[in-house]
């Protein structure tokens, strides 16, 4: 059976619509709360980005190749990947294309700083890569729908925060999450199981390191360069490859 656009990518447009939608009513939310309560609403998120991130690094000790465990490969794909997004400075390229928007559509207060966020949360994950897989090879959304949920909700209180520059993470979600689901074909023959591949689950550990970070940014207890690190996720699979040539 042939995939037409619409039935692979069904659930990113879904997912763009739920961020919308939270997006909207956040910013409907945001004047009538007062700056604590917006404060610790964010600093909720925080913690419970930290758990979903302790979660998914969890998945590290299942991993073995070769003499190598998962928390050395884990290493190894965040410092190359860490390396590679300085490189290519995709911080400052993330936060380049936010200031652009904010300038285009006179964003105000803390634009950027929640289209970065939120684009780093709602675009690392093993729902986002297996659910956009799936949703590509065979049409199923059901992994994604249930992710636009959660992205929805926590787009309300996001935006309740940042402002309007939580909805602009819906473009970065249709290049990143409908790309993975139209490009699905090419991964067909390669990952029979992707659940249970370990080189996903390599790549799912290394995102909850860095989705530990985004949240130790919410909390505001430092500042992490989230962007930079999101190569280490390309880079996982090739580096538990490499380990399992090597032995």
């Amino acid at each position: 059976m042939t995939l037409d656009f619409w039935a692979k990518t069904s659930g990113t447009w879904v997912n763009i619509l739920t961020v919308l939608v939270g997006t909207t009513l956040g910013l409907v939310l945001k004047h009538r709360l007062p700056r604590k309560m917006q404060r610790i609403i964010t600093q909720g998120i925080g913690l419970l980005t930290l758990w979903l991130g302790l979660g998914m690094a969890d998945r590290l000790v299942e991993i073995e190749a070769g003499r190598a465990n998962g928390a050395i490969l884990g290493l190894l794909a965040t410092i190359a990947g860490g390396i590679l997004g300085e490189w290519w400075q995709l911080e400052e390229r993330l936060t380049t294309v936010g200031d652009r928007l904010k300038k285009r559509f006179r964003g105000q207060g803390r634009f950027t700083e929640g289209f970065v966020a939120s684009s780093v949360l709602f675009c690392v994950g093993p729902m986002t890569l297996i659910g956009s897989l799936n949703n590509g090879l065979t049409g199923d959304a059901a992994l994604l729908n249930v992710k636009a949920t959660m992205d929805g909700i926590v787009s309300i209180a996001l935006a309740g925060s940042y402002g309007i520059g939580v909805g602009f993470s819906t473009i970065i979600i249709a290049l990143y999450q409908g790309g993975i689901s139209l490009g699905a074909g090419a991964f067909a023959g390669m990952l029979a199981d992707p659940a249970n591949n370990p080189g996903i689950l390599l790549a799912t550990g290394v995102g909850g390191l860095t989705i530990i970070g985004t949240g130790l940014n919410l909390l505001e207890v430092t500042q992490i360069r989230v962007a930079s690190f999101l190569p280490a996720l390309a880079i996982a699979p090739i580096v538990y490859s490499v380990a399992e040539l090597v032995g």
